[in-house]
């Protein structure tokens, strides 16, 4: 065989012109047993080490069943004697199951005996294949919710909602016996048995096909509404799906929403997407791909969205971001190594402020957004009482204002120099046109102010050392011998020069300031485009943001670390 031929795909032989066989074509691990004695139990056994041939169904040597594939078109219920759902037991129980499942698109049935001891198998084929992991949760959905109990020897959907298997391990969809077999018909609309045979139930099998229409799209709205113990997923997980799915399923309601919806469907695609609709997680352009159908299919996209031109190249960036991010895929046994070993967030986490400094530079910043106000203002006073009064009135307490004077009061403000502005800035993620920004990006953050009063800020004076300001203003110096207009002029140029470079210095602080309260609203967001502008902004300016909220969002968001989950 030349080597460029592709490889030999094992099948068994098909019997073309058997259209009966053809309504069950996956034949790997199948179920097989000898024909019981009367009324005794079946033992079925797996086979896996080939495939279940036409021939030997057509042998009839032994009874057999079939597994469903990755995608099926049909489905069916298992409806044991003894079941309250039986029609012996209740006539309208399959009237009122086929009820349940109209909104999925099932409105047709066909109905077999399964054996001679009466349990019935319910068919509902259907024309365009679906994803069989996906069709298992929706039946068994909407059967709970209409008040079904889905559970061996009284009710069975097949293909069966299959837990996910958190360590990886593989496991098979539940196997059904093929019908007709020994003790198997076709049952007529009153549920009694009729001469049939492989003809027959082809016809009937066609007929049902074209009146059941089941759609992609209606089986992923139905999953929205499916209770997460269908998925497997722990406490914390489901918190984290149902908060996504919170924010997600309302879509759009107005302009400057797009950047945080992309965020959330991209969490949830990346981390979830597996769970909720089987297959391998989502990476690369099969990320994106959902990323950009997930968002076209939204509430308001088309009145709302601003980047629908370039959604495709938006959801890349997304996908490149969260791939280098600290969230992993639900399940991944390497995941909580990603988010716990990594060197740059250990660093992050060891290298943050105590508790004592974080309130002491809380303490400075609102300091200096207060002094930014003022000036913004024009209204800060020249002398340090005046000052000191008018610093009160933002919430400071005295005793910090005493404490961190050297930002306030004009004897350090005096002989403060300019400085150039340290912070650098690495280039944005975002655009600034038609891009999110965040509401609330204020100087001051006088919400979250101490009121930390204790040391006595109703005195007139705040400190001995508040009155060697006032001497400025005195005219001592106009008395001196040495004393000349062009004294004065030079003295006073010299002080309107040194306000002036005062006032350009806590100008630069407040945009400081305004830049750090931003960074530090990045870090804390949650989003990872955010988060990674925030870290690379931290790189630069080490020392400066608080990693404390940080630390606590990978453990109890990210990581949901007790449990494996992201």
């Amino acid at each position: 065989m030349d080597i460029a031929d592709p490889p030999i795909k094992f099948q068994y032989i098909h019997e073309w012109d058997d259209s009966f066989l053809a309504l069950f074509p996956h034949r790997f691990d199948y179920i097989w047993a000898k024909h019981p004695e009367s009324g005794a139990a079946v033992e079925w056994k797996t086979e896996s080490r080939h495939l279940l041939s036409d021939r030997l169904i057509r042998q009839g040597a032994y009874l057999y069943g079939v597994r469903f594939a990755t995608k099926t078109n049909y489905c069916l219920l298992d409806i044991d004697t003894g079941s309250p759902y039986h029609p012996s037991r209740d006539p309208f129980a399959i009237s009122r199951i086929t009820a349940a499942l109209e909104p999925l698109g099932l409105v047709r049935h066909l109905a077999c005996t399964s054996s001679y001891s009466g349990g019935l198998h319910v068919y509902f084929p259907f024309q365009q294949a679906q994803s069989s992991w996906q069709l298992a949760i929706a039946l068994a959905c909407l059967l709970e919710n209409a008040g079904f109990k889905l559970k061996p020897g009284q009710l069975e959907v097949f293909p069966n909602p299959k837990p996910f298997s958190a360590d990886g391990s593989f496991s098979l969809f539940n196997a059904h016996r093929l019908p007709l077999q020994i003790g198997s018909y076709l049952l007529d609309r009153e549920y009694q048995p009729v001469w049939s045979d492989t003809n027959q139930f082809v016809s009937q099998w066609q007929l049902t096909q074209t009146h059941n229409d089941v759609e992609s799209k209606t089986l992923k709205q139905i999953l929205k509404q499916a209770k997460r113990q269908h998925f497997g997923i722990s406490g914390k997980a489901e918190k984290f799906l149902n908060d996504l799915n919170a924010e997600i399923e309302l879509g759009w309601t107005g302009y400057g929403q797009s950047n945080r919806l992309l965020g959330r469907i991209t969490m949830r695609s990346f981390i979830f997407h597996h769970v909720l609709s089987g297959g391998e997680p989502l990476v690369g352009q099969t990320l994106v791909k959902e990323i950009v159908e997930t968002a076209r299919s939204l509430p308001g996209y088309q009145e709302w969205c601003r980047h629908q031109h370039e959604i495709e190249h938006r959801a890349e960036e997304w996908t490149r971001c969260i791939e280098s991010s600290h969230y992993y895929h639900y399940g991944d046994p390497q995941g909580k190594l990603k988010a716990k070993a990594d060197p740059e967030l250990k660093a992050a986490i060891e290298q943050a402020p105590s508790w004592n400094q974080q309130q002491s530079t809380a303490a400075r910043e609102r300091i200096r957004a207060a002094i930014a106000d003022l000036l913004d203002k024009n209204t800060l006073p020249s002398k340090a009482t005046a000052r000191f009064r008018s610093l009160l009135t933002y919430g400071i307490g005295g005793a910090s204002l005493y404490r961190h004077r050297d930002l306030w009061h004009p004897n350090h403000l005096s002989e403060v120099e300019p400085a150039s502005n340290n912070f650098q800035t690495p280039p944005s993620l975002f655009l600034e046109v038609g891009g999110d920004a965040l509401p609330g990006q204020g100087s001051s953050d006088r919400a979250s102010q101490s009121q930390d009063s204790s040391a006595g800020n109703s005195s007139g004076d705040c400190s001995d050392a508040n009155l060697a300001s006032d001497s400025l203003q005195s005219n001592s110096y106009i008395q001196s011998p040495l004393f000349d207009v062009q004294t004065w002029q030079a003295v006073h140029q010299q002080a309107d020069r040194d306000a002036q470079r005062q006032r350009q210095h806590l100008k630069r602080q407040a945009s400081q300031i305004k830049q750090m309260a931003r960074m530090q609203q990045f870090l804390n967001s949650g989003d990872p485009i955010l988060v990674a502008e925030a870290m690379a902004w931290a790189a630069i300016n080490p020392g400066i943001l608080d990693f404390a909220q940080l630390s606590l969002f990978w453990g109890g968001v990210l990581g949901l670390s007790s449990e494996g989950n992201p």
